[in-house]
């Protein structure tokens, strides 16, 4: 009997150690870089509020959001100060034409709201032929009168490239950014606005040229080529399409950058949950993938 008891009880200690999980058992590696969605209002089916759209980024892992345009801006940012997550970024329009109003007014009641918070604004450059440098002028006196603005709230001001745009291509935010020159002011590469506008695939050499102002990147799963117009192929969830988004990653990790990775979602439509789940899942996969490589 005295064996017997021995052995049960050998059997449920050894039952219970595997049971209780290792308090110091190391985390997944991962990417540090931050990773956050955009443009996931306009075409979700469920139409999701600001409060519903926090509570599904926080549940589904993403580290905050990007907002479009400049209203609105004091709700989204409570709602996600309720679920402890960041606004990463604020899209709004700027026009260099000389006869048009530069930027609207309430870009100045948005710094005081997000003053100490780190946002970035992603400036849409119109008001010129797209890459026409001829404007540089009258851009360079613009954004050096919106960092003026920006600088107490330590917030920086990306030029964004948008296909037709006046700025179109990474290599004009490069050009503007560097003429502005001001440390609040740098630049942001988009896939599916370089898929579009530029007919080459050499990012890596464009990358290592904006990289000193290089602060942050947006990407989705996309097709290598569409001659076609619409963002059907150029914008998908994060693993669909034939373009190799884990090989942009990789280059984006060789050459040293740190900065939030932003998820296009602009265009997709049904439940938004479905598709940021499904991206999220993919950017886990790449994430540990990359950070295991040597």
């Amino acid at each position: 009997m005295k064996n017997l008891a021995r052995i049960i009880t050998v059997v449920l200690l050894a039952f219970t150690v595997r049971s209780i999980p290792a308090a110091d058992a190391p985390a997944p590696a991962k990417l540090q870089n931050s990773f956050f969605p955009f443009c996931i209002d306009w075409h979700d089916a469920k139409k999701r509020s600001f409060k519903e759209q926090a509570d599904m980024l926080k549940e589904l892992g993403y580290d905050g959001v990007g907002h479009i345009w400049l209203d609105k801006v004091a709700e989204r940012l409570k709602t996600l100060d309720d679920n402890g997550l960041k606004l990463f970024q604020i899209t709004m329009k700027v026009n260099i034409a000389p006869d048009k109003p530069a930027y609207d007014a309430p870009f100045k009641d948005v710094l005081a709201l997000i003053k100490g918070r780190h946002v970035q604004f992603c400036l849409l450059v119109s008001g010129g032929k797209p890459s026409d440098a001829s404007c540089d002028p009258r851009a360079v006196e613009i954004l050096r009168e919106m960092s003026d603005l920006a600088r107490d709230s330590g917030a920086q001001l990306l030029l964004y490239p948008h296909v037709n745009n006046w700025i179109e291509r990474i290599e004009d935010s490069v050009r503007v950014a560097e003429k502005v020159d001001r440390p609040n002011v740098g630049c942001m590469f988009n896939l599916c606005h370089w898929l579009r506008a530029d007919k080459g695939r050499d990012y890596k050499s464009l990358l290592e040229k904006a990289l000193p102002r290089l602060w942050a990147v947006s990407i989705n799963g996309a097709d290598e080529r569409d001659e076609k117009p619409g963002w059907s192929h150029y914008i998908q969830p994060l693993g669909r399409g034939s373009f190799d988004v884990y090989g942009l990653l990789k280059t984006l990790r060789q050459l040293g950058y740190t900065g939030p990775v932003g998820l296009q979602c602009f265009g997709i439509g049904g439940d938004a949950r479905e598709h940021l789940a499904e991206s999220m899942k993919t950017w886990r996969e790449y994430s540990a993938r990359l950070a295991a490589e040597k």
